[in-house]
């Protein structure tokens, strides 16, 4: 990946899956499959030019189950979006948290160049299970992918990377061990290992097909809340 080129960082849609309180009586809870509504498949074939020296083989298989205490859902619905940009090239960085997840021109989110991220406040601290993220429908990959949770906006607190393929440093996050990987309509889903947060941001940095970055939706899933 050649790092000398021009940016524009689209974003489309994100899913958190959460429970907003818990401890031991969530983990004591009945294991099951969280429901996820994907979007319709895309189009376009598997990227050629890539080193797949650290790519994901591509699939057609159905994503197996993920499961989480009876009763979680999305928490990011509707939540306040704030990115590294403040004036975005195209769309509002609301539509992040709209809940559409359509592949189409209109419904995407365009950043300027270079390396750029969102963050999503969740309004309160969560349980989070799970954030199942889009970037594209199609087979893309991107670049330099990082996936964090923390207590607060400036990330200081807390900070939790749960997924990062970033395996050179670009955003000076940290040596990321994930695999890229290629794009698809089940988008891709990060195991966030019960942890706890407010605040979970997305990075990227490019793709294999164009200067652009996408996403189409974050999606988080929170359930009943212990009122104390």
């Amino acid at each position: 990946m050649s790092l000398q080129i021009k940016k524009r960082c689209y974003l489309t849609a994100l899913l958190l899956i959460s429970l907003c309180a818990g401890g031991l009586y969530a983990q004591a809870q009945k294991q099951g499959a969280i429901p996820i509504e994907l979007p319709k498949p895309g189009y376009g074939s598997t990227p050629v030019n890539l080193d797949w020296t650290n790519v994901e083989r591509p699939t057609t298989r159905p994503r197996s189950p993920f499961l989480a205490p009876a009763g979680v859902a999305d928490v990011s619905k509707g939540k306040k979006v704030t990115s590294s940009e403040k004036e975005p090239l195209g769309g509002d960085l609301q539509m992040i948290t709209d809940g559409d997840k359509t592949q189409a021109d209109y419904n995407s989110v365009e950043l300027g160049p270079g390396a750029q991220h969102v963050t999503i406040d969740l309004g309160a601290m969560h349980e989070i299970y799970a954030i199942l993220f889009w970037h594209y429908h199609t087979a893309i990959v991107y670049y330099c992918v990082v996936v964090q949770t923390a207590d607060d906006a400036g990330f200081t607190r807390n900070v939790q990377t749960l997924f990062n393929s970033d395996r050179q440093n670009v955003m000076k996050l940290g040596m990321g061990k994930d695999l890229n990987y290629i794009e698809s309509y089940q988008g891709r889903l990060v195991d966030a290992k019960e942890g706890r947060g407010r605040y979970v941001r997305l990075y990227s940095y490019g793709n294999s097909e164009n200067d652009l970055n996408k996403y189409i939706k974050p999606y988080v899933r929170k359930g009943w809340e212990l009122k104390l």
